[in-house]
């Protein structure tokens, strides 16, 4: 089973996806910790680096383009990224978007990062902002389009172990005969 999980920064997709592996026994693969590292490795913050990544599309490319292999070739896994769902593809058994208002992803953001709440909340519409165009260019994706997921959940209105509890119902009460199609994904891009 592949399952994804995307959303903005800070909507609760780290947490969501850790508990859904862990709920159906899957591994987890997160996009934002293989960026982070990135950014770490090269001596810059996660906003440098998206700054970086805006003059270097290299950046991105090699990102998505190893997620994607990730999904192709993986079973058994939660894949966590802004375009997990999109770099999956019809490979995903289910593809969840989470969100949430910006000024809670922003206090989400500034408490994990000891930041301010006002400049986590900038900083994070800055980056969403970046990300969207360059998806837009590079691969032609409208990040906006949320016809692709399968279930859209505002985590800012319910804990994480509601949000997981949807989640692990929609996957469990699934049933195949009464399943009129999965969204597909239109991709001229090649990963």
């Amino acid at each position: 089973m592949l399952l994804t999980v995307s959303g903005p920064p800070g909507s609760g997709k780290s947490t969501t996806a850790e508990l859904l592996a862990d709920a159906f026994d899957l591994d987890h693969v997160s996009g934002g910790d293989i960026f982070r590292e990135l950014a770490d490795e090269r001596g810059y913050t996660p906003l440098e680096f998206n700054k970086l990544a805006e003059e270097n599309d290299q950046i991105d490319r090699d990102l998505d383009r190893r997620l994607r292999e990730i999904a192709v070739e993986a079973d058994g896994l939660v894949l966590e990224s802004r375009l997990a769902g999109w770099l999956a593809g019809e490979q995903a058994d289910f593809r969840f978007w989470l969100d949430a208002p910006p000024q809670v992803r922003g206090e989400r953001i500034a408490e994990r990062e000891g930041k301010d709440p006002e400049r986590a909340t900038e900083e994070t519409k800055a980056r969403e902002a970046s990300e969207a165009s360059r998806y837009l260019e590079y691969y032609d994706i409208n990040i906006q389009d949320l016809t692709i997921y399968d279930l859209s959940v505002n985590t800012a209105r319910w804990e994480p172990d509601a949000v997981l509890d949807m989640l692990v119902t929609a996957v469990g009460e699934y049933d195949e005969s009464g399943d009129e199609g999965q969204a597909a994904i239109q991709l001229e891009y090649e990963f």
